[in-house]
């Protein structure tokens, strides 16, 4: 079972289980998607419906392959978000996207950073 909170340090741990969660699947010759990251994670409590709802607040299909975390961010973005709001009872809109942003950052420092609130000026 996994504690999530809507911290970047949740977050960060959230990104690197997820690259671990690849390389489990990709060991075990299992399909990186969804459905499987959540019975996973969450084992028994991963229900249908329970991956139905992650699934339609992140706007992605359950069996679909996901690409590597590192290699294409977005969907996987959108997908920890659906998963912490889902977990923690609240609307998909409240989870801290900069947290969530600066997380990537700092579990996949190589990588080019996500930033979704360009816009911002000081």
């Amino acid at each position: 079972m996994i504690d999530i909170e809507n911290n970047k340090a949740c977050f960060v741990q959230l990104w690197l289980r997820l690259e671990r969660t690849r390389h489990l699947l990709q060991a075990q010759c299992r399909r990186f998607c969804i459905r499987r990251v959540l019975k996973v994670w969450f084992g028994p409590r991963a229900t249908d419906g329970f991956i139905w709802e992650v699934c339609s607040r992140c706007q992605q299909e359950g069996w679909n392959e996901l690409p590597p975390p590192w290699l294409h961010p977005r969907p996987h973005r959108e997908l920890l978000r659906a998963i912490a709001s889902v977990v923690l009872g609240i609307s998909y809109y409240k989870i801290d996207l900069a947290a969530l942003d600066q997380a990537f950052s700092e579990a996949f420092p190589r990588a080019t950073p996500l930033n979704v609130n360009k816009k911002k000026r000081s």
